[in-house]
């Protein structure tokens, strides 16, 4: 009989608040198909849960995601994963309650998403982003459903063609995240707009939100199996699989 495996995401409802601490250090919180299903339960309790206003995703270590998980999509693909990846950002962008991330550190490739889906999205100033897709012979497909419609179209081509990292307030600058902060103010920033938050009617925040993210919404449906099929198509190809070979046996 083999051991349950251990919980990834952890669940805690305080003060009308549930906050959702991704938790999977060996892979820097990589979007892995446990972690996925997990994090999918969470928000939908709190989704279900009335005692809940409000819903913060952030992470235990300094590393809030790392992306798809590289070694599950080299060895089995991306068929199933990118649909999902697409579903999980349509259930934070459509969930009733509003969507809070909190990031102290580095934020990489699909884990973008998980960002950019949440209705507010706080980070610290000195933390780091890249969309390193094309650096593997990928493109941020299912991903430019969120963040295409949060960053401008000449922040979007310069950080998905070149990949390259940039900081917390660049990407505040650019309009991926609504708010960066000194990372020794990031905690009391999130408890204030989360409790403030907390201060609306539950109706009120619903309707709002519903009317805020109509278009993101419809972007998704529009175009998310197109995004997910070329994800894995490109996943799936010679060129990808090289470089994601390469990447996974690089020293560490």
């Amino acid at each position: 009989m083999t051991d349950a495996p251990a919980e990834l995401v952890h669940y805690a409802v305080d003060d009308a608040i549930a906050t959702i601490t991704l938790d999977s250090p060996a892979n820097r919180n990589a979007l892995s198909r446990q972690l996925v299903t997990e994090l999918f339960g969470h928000l939908e309790r709190a989704g279900a849960d009335e005692a809940v206003r409000v819903v913060l995703v952030q992470s235990s270590g300094k590393v809030f995601c790392s992306g798809a998980d590289l070694a599950e999509a080299s060895t089995e693909g991306m068929e199933v994963g990118a649909r999902r990846i697409v579903d999980l950002q349509r259930l934070v962008a459509t969930l009733d309650k509003p969507v809070v991330t909190k990031n102290l550190g580095a934020v990489r490739a699909g884990g973008i998403g998980l960002i950019a889906a949440a209705d507010i999205a706080i980070s610290a100033d000195d933390a780091t982003f890249a969309l390193t897709e094309v650096k593997l012979g990928l493109a941020a497909a299912i991903i430019s459903l969120t963040v295409h419609h949060r960053m401008g179209p000449r922040a979007a081509a310069l950080t998905t063609l070149g990949g390259e990292v940039f900081t917390g307030a660049e990407a505040a600058a650019y309009g991926l995240v609504t708010k960066a902060v000194p990372a020794d103010a990031l905690d009391d920033e999130v408890s204030s707009v989360c409790a403030s938050l907390a201060t609306g009617a539950p109706q009120g925040l619903r309707e709002s939100k519903r009317i805020l993210n109509r278009d993101l919404v419809a972007r998704i449906d529009a175009l998310g199996e197109e995004m997910a099929t070329t994800s894995a198509r490109l996943f799936a190809s010679d060129e990808a699989r090289e470089a994601m070979t390469a990447f996974l046996s690089r020293p560490r």
